[in-house]
Parts: C-alpha cells; structure tokens; sequence
C-alpha cells in the first residue's frame, strides 16, 4: 500500500469513526498498519488506534501500541515523531496506573523538545506528568504540574486542553479534602499544614487570592510551630505570588511583599537579595511612618502591642509603660499616658 492509498485509507477510517462505526474503522486501520509501507503513514494510523482504544478503555492495547509507534517513530529518524509517540507512551502508562513509568516519559518529552509542533504539546505532557504526582499523592509537583498545563492552554487558547486540566483539579481537590479529614482525624500537624498549603495553591491557581491568603496564613502558623523550614518557604512563595497576581500593589501591600521576601531569601541564606528587600522593606516603613516614635524600630514586623495617640502616630506599649511622660517626637504634642487611645 503507498502513500496515496495509506492516507485515504486513514481518512476512510476517521470518517467510519466520526459517525460511531468504531468496529469497522478499527478494522480498516489495522488493515493500512498491516499492508502500508508509508513510515509517515503507519505512524498515523498507530496515532488512530492509540486514540480509539484510550476512548473505549482499552489501554493495554492502547499501550502495545504506543510501544509499535515508538519504533515507527525512531525509523524516521524525526524529533515531533518521537515527542508525540513517548506522550502517548506516558498516557498509556498514566491509564494502566504505573505513574512512575509516565513521569519518566514525560520527563524525555520535555528533555527531547526544541522544535514549535514539540512546543505545542508540553500542556499534554504537564497534564499527564500532573496526574502521575496526583496518583502517587504527591500533591504538590501535581498542583505545579496542573499549573504549567494551564498557563499552556490559555496562552495557546486550548479550550480542550483547559477542560482536561479543570477536571483533573476536581480530582486533586477532592483528594485534598480527604487527605484533610484523616489528618484531622489523627492530629496530624504536618499533613494538615500540607493540605492547607494545596488548598492555598489551587486558589492562587485560580486568581482568588483572597481565598488564598487566609490559608496560606494557617499553613504558615503549623509550618512554624513544626519547625519545617521547606515548607515555610514554599508558603512564603505562595504568598508572595499572591501579591505579585493583584498587579497594582498599594503601600502596605508592598511592604508584605518585602517582608516575605526577605524572610524567604534570609532563610535561603542569599545574602545580596536579602539586603535589597530589607531596604526596601525599611523605605517602605519611612514613607508610611510605621515606626515608633521612641525607640525608631519598624511597627509591625514583630508581633508587639500598640497604643496610638491623638497625633496619629504608634507607639510601642512598653516604650509608653517605661517613659508615660515624654512627648510624640514626630509631631512635638504632649503624650498621654498609658491606656488612652
């Protein structure tokens, strides 16, 4: 069978397909795969089958046949043909639940890519790569995965895709949530500062940040008290990723930025942008005025009590306990003791 044929053969069967005749398109593509002498051509009918027996949950025979159009593909020696065939390879394996095999066939798509057609199905790979982590209930390359497949579907307007991807989000979120309950259940500390960080990340992944923020805040309270310093900066990214989404940042929200940068780069130990954020953080407090009158320190980076005067500046309560008697520095009026706000 040549060219000419193989090809019409395939569109033969496409159309058989299309109108629900699943039985005879299968036979007549089985046909060109047997007869054809079309590299090219038996490699799209291999991309036929592949399909079909995925749709009709058949995936060992999808999978025995992900195995022939690898070797078809390294016949042709191309770097689409081979990127395409290892997806399908990973899908198969992502079907059959042997999850460690898929990320390792994602993981040579991704490494093997550099032409646009090859470009184009990194959303599918992340897709399966993310549904191989959820499998193996590692939530969060998962969520990092389901992230990337987004971000390719919206910018590529892959409505299909974006489909694809909101339905595996349903599954990760309901495994969340029960994940959650055990820990509840078993006063699990670090699986529930986990859970909160992934129900965080999958608010942030949907532009509600102020969903997220309230979470990211419970899960950085446990991460702190179990002294998981990972988990601390993984939080901290999120939030900072948070502020970075709301585009035109006020003041304030400004100054929280810096603050978790500079908590994220001081625990990471890079010195040069720890310095730069803590001046910046430091402008930040000049230009608001949120330093005490009396002992210059920044109002709000630790957790201190306040008393505010009738000239609208702070004070350190115990900066007030120890001297009741001297006056606002800011603005020369007089104090007033302690307790009067």
């Amino acid at each position: 069978m040549g060219q000419d044929q193989t090809k019409q053969q395939i569109e033969k069967g496409l159309h058989l397909y299309q109108s629900n005749q699943t039985e005879k398109a299968l036979r007549v593509w089985m046909r060109v795969l047997e007869k054809s002498a079309d590299p090219a051509g038996r490699f799209r009918v291999l991309g036929c089958l592949i399909t079909a027996h995925a749709e009709m949950g058949r995936y060992k025979d999808m999978l025995k046949f992900a195995v022939v159009q690898i070797d078809t593909a390294r016949e042709l020696e191309d770097p689409d043909y081979l990127t395409e065939s290892y997806l399908n390879l990973a899908r198969s394996n992502e079907k059959l639940c042997e999850f460690q095999k898929t990320i390792s066939y994602c993981k040579t798509c991704l490494n093997m890519q550099g032409t646009t057609v090859s470009l184009q199905l990194n959303g599918q790979v992340s897709l399966s790569m993310g549904n191989a982590f959820l499998g193996l209930s590692i939530f969060q390359k998962a969520l990092e995965c389901f992230e990337k497949a987004l971000r390719y579907a919206h910018n590529n307007d892959d409505k299909m895709l974006e489909c694809r991807v909101c339905c595996s989000l349903g599954n990760f979120y309901a495994q969340i949530k029960e994940s959650m309950k055990i820990a509840l259940q078993h006063g699990d500390r670090p699986l529930q500062a986990l859970c909160l960080l992934c129900f965080a990340d999958i608010h942030r992944s949907r532009k509600d940040v102020q969903t997220a923020i309230p979470r990211y805040d419970s899960s950085m309270s446990i991460m702190t008290e179990i002294g998981n310093r990972l988990g601390l900066i993984q939080v901290l990214l999120g939030v900072t990723k948070c502020w970075m989404i709301q585009k035109e940042l006020d003041k304030l929200g400004l100054l929280k930025l810096h603050c978790l940068c500079e908590r994220i780069y001081r625990t990471k130990g890079q010195q040069r942008e720890l310095r730069d954020h803590v001046v910046k953080f430091h402008e930040c407090v000049e230009e608001m005025e949120l330093y005490c009158g009396m002992c210059g320190e920044s109002i709000g980076e630790k957790n201190n009590q306040l008393q505010a005067l009738p000239c609208s500046h702070f004070f350190h309560l115990k900066c007030l306990q120890t001297d009741g008697t001297r006056g606002c520095p800011n603005c020369r009026r007089l104090s007033v003791k302690p307790g009067y706000v």
